[in-house]
């Protein structure tokens, strides 16, 4: 609850501020590929400043989840590792546990058999 209370206080304000900005700034601008700068750009758009500087965030956002998500491969990798083995290791575990248990039913059986008590008669 508190999570969306924390949500809703940080989302609609920064909502409301990309809406400003984009009523605000408008105006176009022309976006030049050409690193010449020649006279007319060879390679040019021309775009609403709002609407480059929504396209540079969004570029910036998913450039830097990915730069974060290569980064963390070796985590994921090691808690691949470590889950196998901990699935292997309760397996290993249930099988020895079933085989003690079996172990002890027969063993009991045979010491109360084999084994009498002098002062039993």
């Amino acid at each position: 609850m508190i999570r969306k209370i924390v949500a809703i206080l940080i989302l609609v304000p920064l909502a409301l501020l990309i809406v400003l900005f984009a009523v605000a700034n408008r105006a176009a601008v022309t976006v030049s590929l050409d690193p010449f700068a020649s006279d007319p750009p060879l390679f040019a758009v021309t775009l609403s400043l709002f609407f480059v500087m929504l396209i540079a965030l969004i570029a910036g956002v998913i450039i830097g989840g990915a730069a974060a998500w290569a980064r963390q491969s070796k985590w994921r990798r090691r808690a691949r590792r470590l889950a196998a083995e901990l699935k292997a290791s309760r397996a290993e575990t249930e099988t020895l546990r079933r085989q003690l248990e079996a172990g002890a039913a027969a063993h009991a059986s045979i010491t109360s058999i084999a084994y009498r008590h002098p002062t039993a008669a």
